[in-house]
């Protein structure tokens, strides 16, 4: 048994019978504009999730630069407490 109880030569005649209804010229161009659909898919997800990330970096620059000002508060105050 193959696939969901279908066996390999049940699905060698039902390939044989799409060549003989299609053609082989016909099937190369399905096969053809479903790549490229597939293709113009995965760029356009893959599209939307940089675009998603950039959105959430962009709304938390603030993260990294309130980490940088404590760390120079920090720098600031120790100066400020050697100087007294």
């Amino acid at each position: 048994m193959g696939l969901g109880g279908i066996s390999v030569w049940q699905l060698l005649i039902i390939l044989l019978i799409v060549i003989v209804l299609f053609g082989t010229k016909r099937l190369g161009t399905i096969g053809k504009d479903l790549g490229g659909a597939v293709k113009g898919f995965r760029k356009a997800f893959d599209d939307g999730e940089k675009e998603q990330a950039a959105q959430q970096i962009s709304a938390h620059p603030e993260s990294g630069d309130d980490q940088k000002s404590g760390e120079s508060r920090q720098a600031e105050g120790a100066d400020k407490t050697e100087q007294d």
